[in-house]
């Protein structure tokens, strides 16, 4: 087993091979993960929640779930999920131009940043920002469709576990979100702590 950690705010990238198992973990609880995930052998078929949620009829992954990419080729299974399906997979993940729509001035840490570094730091330039599985993020839908962005209450040592079914290289974001906003708490108490990677 190997393990990284993902610092505050950061990204890392971890290659995991077809039969491996990766887990993310939220030592603190109520950190979101941005998950992306890559076929090792051609980086333009990446993981898609959108293909994904309309195959396994349900907006939050499930243990026992196949995550498929965009070419609709199953890519995990997730087996095990110990934060009561508190995640999300319709949340962009967030960028310089999210922090300003909240009125942040200068320069801000943010999850498309850190994927675009992780995989930099693999060999591979890329240029779309694929839609994340948001893990450990509290975003329920009403009757109506509204979002909302209540309290993240996701208990510290929280992790779910995935089976790679093909070779991949795998994203953790720890999302830099920090933001006060009124219902809108994507992080616990607008902390921003690490995460930890597990390959198995």
């Amino acid at each position: 087993m190997t393990t990284t950690i993902v610092p505050a705010a950061e990204g890392r990238a971890v290659r995991v091979a077809k039969g491996q198992s990766i887990s993310v973990r939220t030592p603190k609880g109520g950190q979101a993960a941005d998950f992306f995930a890559y076929n090792a052998e051609n980086v333009g078929e990446w993981l898609s929640p959108p293909h994904t949620w309309v195959t396994t009829f349900s907006l939050r992954p499930r243990p026992g779930d196949e995550l498929i990419s965009r070419f609709r080729r199953p890519m995990l299974k997730m087996t095990d999920d110990t934060a009561n399906g508190v995640h999300d997979m319709l949340l962009a993940a967030c960028d310089q131009f999210r922090y300003e729509f909240f009125g942040y001035e200068g320069n801000h840490a943010s999850c498309s940043d850190n994927l675009q570094i992780a995989m930099r730091r693999m060999g591979y330039e890329i240029s779309v920002i694929p839609q994340p599985i948001n893990f450990f993020t509290n975003i329920p839908v009403d009757e109506r469709g509204g979002l909302s962005g209540p309290k993240n209450t996701v208990p510290p040592g929280s992790h779910v576990t995935m089976t790679a079914l093909m070779d991949l290289i795998c994203v953790v974001s720890s999302c830099p979100f920090d933001m006060r906003r009124q219902g809108w708490e994507i992080n616990a108490n607008d902390t921003v702590t690490e995460l930890e990677i597990e390959v198995h």
